[in-house]
């Protein structure tokens, strides 16, 4: 009696994962959900795909039927991890932190990027993404409704800010759908939303992308000031009569900010700081 119950405790820990707090792990329950964002990943033009915080694999099943060239997943997780490599055979998981990943030794070439997020992370996971935005090509991630709310925002909008600009400067950005709290395990306190980003073709000739990311940074870090006076620790600008430094940050579409930096590069001069 005692060794059957033993057994079968055992077999309940090896066959869930405990969801951590700390790691912001809120595991998806609901595969009809599961299926539809796997789908939602287009991947055209590359065959490379990263799976982020795998968790129990109910996502990772599906994306696994896509059969894409090479699918590895990476998983911070040792608990999680583990289980992953016991529920799929063959399946290439790197063991540690996203965040510190060098996304150019996984692959050779364009990459896509898919995962239910930590909710604690998930901003951070953006940015690390503009850092290899010439090779991440597409991403499809479930986060909370509010970040998500904030990357697809424009101008004019409350909750526009820096990582609206900076991703809708090197992505067109799509709200897919939104997900309910209930289809979690544990259920999260606030709404999730799915989204996309395909990494736009265009680059705008001249640009200088490091002043046009400090420049977005500095004025959003000062959003109640006019951009004149938010850029004062970069430039002054107190001798140039342009309608743009009358305007705050949150009144500029992306294109305006690109032809913000192109003035602020104009008034830094010979300047070789951000070259």
């Amino acid at each position: 009696m005692f060794l059957s119950v033993l057994k079968a405790y055992f077999a309940f820990v090896m066959s869930e994962v405990r969801a951590k707090k700390h790691f912001g792990q809120h595991f998806l329950t609901d595969r009809n959900i599961a299926k539809k964002i796997a789908l939602s990943l287009e991947a055209r033009g590359y065959s490379n795909v990263l799976e982020i915080g795998p968790g129990m694999g109910i996502l990772t099943g599906f994306l696994i039927d896509r059969n894409f060239e090479n699918f590895k997943v990476v998983e911070i997780d040792r608990e999680a991890s583990d289980y992953i490599d016991r529920k799929f055979n063959n399946l290439e998981i790197i063991k540690g932190d996203f965040l510190r990943l060098d996304l150019n030794s996984c692959f050779d070439g364009k990459m896509g990027i898919i995962g239910n997020f930590p909710y604690n992370i998930s901003s951070q996971i953006f940015f690390r993404v503009l850092e290899y935005r010439d090779k991440v090509c597409e991403l499809t991630g479930m986060l909370q409704k509010e970040v998500a709310d904030r990357i697809v925002s424009g101008p004019g909008s409350k909750v526009y800010g820096i990582l609206s600009v900076l991703l809708q400067a090197y992505y067109k950005v799509e709200y897919l759908f939104t997900v309910p709290a209930s289809v979690f395990t544990p259920p999260p306190k606030v709404k999730s939303a799915v989204i996309r980003l395909t990494r736009k073709d265009i680059k705008p000739v001249g640009f200088n992308e490091k002043l046009f990311f400090s420049v977005v940074k500095i004025t959003f870090n000062q959003r109640r000031k006019t951009i004149k006076n938010s850029l004062k620790p970069l430039v002054d600008a107190s001798g140039i009569d342009n309608e743009l430094l009358k305007k705050r940050p949150e009144e500029l579409g992306v294109d305006d900010f690109i032809e913000l930096t192109g003035l602020v590069e104009f008034m830094l001069g010979n300047n070789k700081m951000f070259i």
